[in-house]
């Protein structure tokens, strides 16, 4: 069951709407650097060289399960590979903080799923710009901007979106510790997976923002609309237990400096079979000691004779 939500905490609107941020949400909404509010969206930077923009949500998110829809234009005048960079979407613990990672910090505390125009890495044969990949970070990791983030994503997947006449979507879908990213590029008002991910833990309280950047190449990086959804779910006893609240991000099987991946609980046969073989073992061991024993005592006693 799904429904449309209007806030993350009690009467917050977070939905960034045309005509942007000028609308209702606006005092929930700031920009920062060049970013623009236009009349049907928000401009977060200009095809221009060297510019830098980002809006973000002043208020934090404590929603379980939620779905965040991004309505997003790029465009511009470079041909193909020569335009840049691409924007970012986020969910993370600081905000308002510009830096090198798609005009935004490194080193982030949460998830950003990045939107790249332009392949940096050189000899780049195995998968072809623009790219759509994630990364899951608990502040130990580095953004590898000369490597396309290669190192540290979750998974990813290529995605025409430039210069396109009809609409460009893309969802970033959060449940059950399950992070899932479609996109609905093609016009045919059809959503294609993209990325699928289970075993991700992000907290809750982080804030939702986007950003871009271009250096000497440039495009036209619009948000047309961000829309919030929370998702009603339902979960067993086990999944309650499973999905514990976490205080750092951390993705199952993914070695993140600092953290330790949760482990699931042990079941009543894996623990029953460790107890068993453990007493087996051990009844092993005393009856190898007793043997060993009685015969040191019949050699010992041979000798005194």
């Amino acid at each position: 069951m799904v429904r449309a939500l209007y806030c993350c905490m009690a009467g917050a609107d977070v939905s960034l709407l045309p005509p942007g941020v000028g609308s209702s949400s606006s005092s929930l909404w700031d920009l920062m650097g060049n970013a623009m509010v236009m009349t049907q969206y928000v401009r977060l930077t200009p095809d221009m060289q060297s510019k830098q923009g980002a809006v973000w949500n002043r208020v934090p998110c404590y929603l379980r399960d939620w779905e965040m829809q991004v309505h997003f234009k790029i465009h511009g005048q470079g041909k193909k590979n020569l335009n840049g960079d691409g924007f970012a979407i986020w969910y993370t613990k600081d905000r308002m903080q510009p830096g090198p990672v798609f005009g935004s910090k490194d080193n982030f505390v949460g998830l950003g799923v990045f939107v790249d125009t332009y392949p940096n890495e050189e000899k780049q044969q195995e998968r072809v710009f623009p790219y759509i990949s994630a990364m899951v970070s608990n502040g130990s990791l580095t953004y590898d901007h000369n490597r396309d983030g290669r190192p540290t994503e979750l998974g990813g997947c290529t995605a025409m979106v430039r210069n396109l006449n009809h609409d460009t979507f893309l969802v970033i879908r959060y449940v059950k510790r399950r992070l899932t990213i479609m996109i609905d590029i093609d016009g045919k008002h059809e959503w294609r997976d993209c990325i699928d991910m289970a075993g991700v833990h992000l907290p809750r309280g982080y804030f939702f923002g986007t950003s871009s950047v271009t250096g000497d190449l440039s495009d036209n990086h619009d948000i047309i609309s961000l829309k919030l959804y929370q998702l009603t779910v339902e979960r067993s006893p086990a999944e309650e237990k499973r999905d514990k609240e976490v205080f750092l991000p951390v993705v199952d099987n993914m070695k993140l400096p600092g953290v330790e991946a949760p482990l699931e609980p042990m079941s009543g046969l894996a623990l029953f079979l460790i107890v068993f073989f453990s007493l087996v073992a051990l009844v092993f061991a005393i009856v190898i000691g007793v043997i060993v024993y009685n015969k040191w005592q019949q050699q010992s006693r041979k000798r005194f004779y």
